[in-house]
């Protein structure tokens, strides 16, 4: 994990590698990305790996399958003081993971705790791919009752925040945004918070992160789905309250916190869409009402008003480059 204000990006491929360097490579990417671990091919199996690693303050992104392989955390390596703990989510695929005496198997959604502090195994044993959130022991413990008895302990899917912390965690690497400083360290608080009240809070935590957390992983995943889905012309507050599983108002509420509104969004990130499309080549014979329809405005002269408004410029000028 970084320091204070670093942030890294860390990633690995067997694509184009031989067979025979292959676990060698995995084994240095371990230690410098994740911690230090051994690796070990598995007898007759095909080994292949694509993982990529974001080290944060205080906490550590790890997304990406592995198979034919199996991480091991040996009792020599434990005794290098790291006490970090890493919630393991199985994304796809099945997973074999053993620790303080326990052998479990994670099937898609399935989530588990781990301590680096614990001799421990981790493999695949079929296809898929895993989110893993690190996160250093003096940071988590302090937020939850009891964090040692989280430990080893299997969470399905349906566990209360889970799929919440899984659905931000993804969103903020998507959109890169740890890799801006102003947003490095809110971004780091919320999955900290997101952690805590999936593996039982305090109650004191859990008031908290209900209000900071919680809203801000969702509205993330609201400006998600509205930047994947803008170009629909039936998108509205009430049709995306609904996708998203909660009720207008509150959608509305959580724009109000981000100081804007659900439409001022949703209508930039049509605009946007738009003025990219002017400047590719590609769209160059394209007629502009015809963009304006793709981008999900119905009505041509208020996506004239909007866009000038927006751009100090007409969309033609933008096209030109008269206006850029």
């Amino acid at each position: 994990m970084s320091g204070k204000d670093d942030f890294s990006i860390l990633s690995v491929s067997t694509d184009d590698i031989p067979e025979c360097e292959r676990v060698s490579l995995l084994r240095e990417f371990y230690c410098r990305g994740v911690l230090k671990a051994e690796v070990e091919a598995r007898d007759g199996k095909p080994f292949a790996a694509s993982l990529t690693s974001h080290s944060l303050p205080e906490a550590q992104v790890l997304i990406g399958g592995l198979f034919g392989a199996r991480v091991v955390r040996t009792k020599q390596l434990v005794a290098d003081g790291d006490d970090s703990l890493g919630l393991v989510v199985n994304r796809s695929g099945v997973v074999g993971i053993s620790g303080r005496g326990h052998d479990l198997q994670l099937h898609p959604g399935d989530a588990v705790l781990m301590s680096a502090e614990d001799v421990s195994t981790f493999e695949r044993f079929s296809l898929g791919n895993s989110l893993s959130l690190r996160v250093p022991r003096r940071v988590l413990a302090p937020m939850i009752v009891d964090v040692d008895d989280a430990v080893m302990r299997i969470m399905p899917e349906s566990a209360p925040g889970l799929r919440l912390l899984v659905d931000y965690a993804m969103t903020v690497v998507r959109q890169k945004a740890f890799a801006v400083p102003a947003l490095r360290q809110i971004g780091v608080g919320h999955l900290h918070d997101l952690l805590a009240l999936v593996l039982g809070a305090t109650e004191e935590v859990q008031e908290l992160a209900g209000r900071r957390g919680v809203r801000a992983a969702r509205l993330q995943k609201a400006k998600f789905f509205i930047a994947s889905n803008c170009r629909r012309q039936d998108l509205s507050v009430a049709t995306a309250a609904q996708e998203l599983g909660v009720t207008t108002r509150y959608l509305q509420r959580l724009f109000e916190t981000d100081g804007r509104t659900f439409s001022s969004f949703l209508i930039d990130q049509r605009l946007k869409r738009a003025h990219r499309m002017l400047r590719e080549p590609e769209f160059a014979e394209r007629p502009v009402s015809s963009i304006a329809y793709d981008v999900g405005f119905g009505d041509l002269s208020y996506f004239n008003r909007c866009f000038r408004r927006a751009y100090g410029a007409t969309p033609s000028g933008v096209r030109s480059g008269d206006a850029l």
